[in-house]
């Protein structure tokens, strides 16, 4: 089962701030104060936002299994 939504629209106002869907900030566990990390593509023209903690694990994650990474890569070459 996938956990893909389109939860709606957002327009960026005047000052370029987004408001995000009470739905999303809901099912997703946004809270006001949260920092969101705003990443993108300027040839793929899309942005997104990843929660603090988020992306805190998935470093976390890599850094953990650095040498594994590095192992793979060398048996590649």
């Amino acid at each position: 089962m996938h956990d893909k939504k389109l939860y709606g629209t957002a327009t960026v106002g005047t000052k370029g701030q987004v408001v995000i869907p009470a739905e999303a900030r809901e099912i997703i566990g946004i809270e006001p104060g949260d920092r969101l990390y705003v990443v993108g593509s300027k040839q793929g023209k899309w942005v997104g936002l990843i929660q603090e903690e988020q992306l805190r694990s998935i470093i976390e994650q890599l850094s953990d299994n650095i040498e594994v990474y590095k192992d793979v890569l060398h048996t590649q070459k």
